[in-house]
């Protein structure tokens, strides 16, 4: 297996990490991103989220540093005091032609 230098060569060798493994990765640090960015657009510590949301901070700072994948039910107790929600959305025609 040829040695990788950096993070972006590792997720772009398909020998290493599976198209699907790879848009869940993806998926997941945009989820994760965009609940920080909400989180401080709100001007809230993960505290102040915790006591909001239900879940224990320490919980939170885990799911925020990408060492823990959230339930969805622990999703939509985070979510909700931001003012988000999740739903399914469909692929777009662009991405249904690349088979993505």
């Amino acid at each position: 297996m040829k040695q990788v230098k950096t993070f972006a060569e590792y997720m772009n060798d398909e020998t290493r990490v599976m198209p699907a493994e790879k848009e869940k990765i993806n998926f997941e640090i945009d989820l994760i991103g965009k609940m920080i960015e909400a989180r401080e657009e709100k001007g809230l510590s993960q505290r102040q989220l915790a006591e909001l949301s239900g879940v224990k901070q320490p919980a939170i700072a885990r799911l925020e540093s990408m060492r823990s994948t959230p339930q969805i039910d622990t999703l939509f107790k985070i979510l909700n005091p931001l003012g988000y929600t999740i739903s399914i959305v469909p692929l777009s025609s662009e991405n249904k032609a690349a088979g993505q």
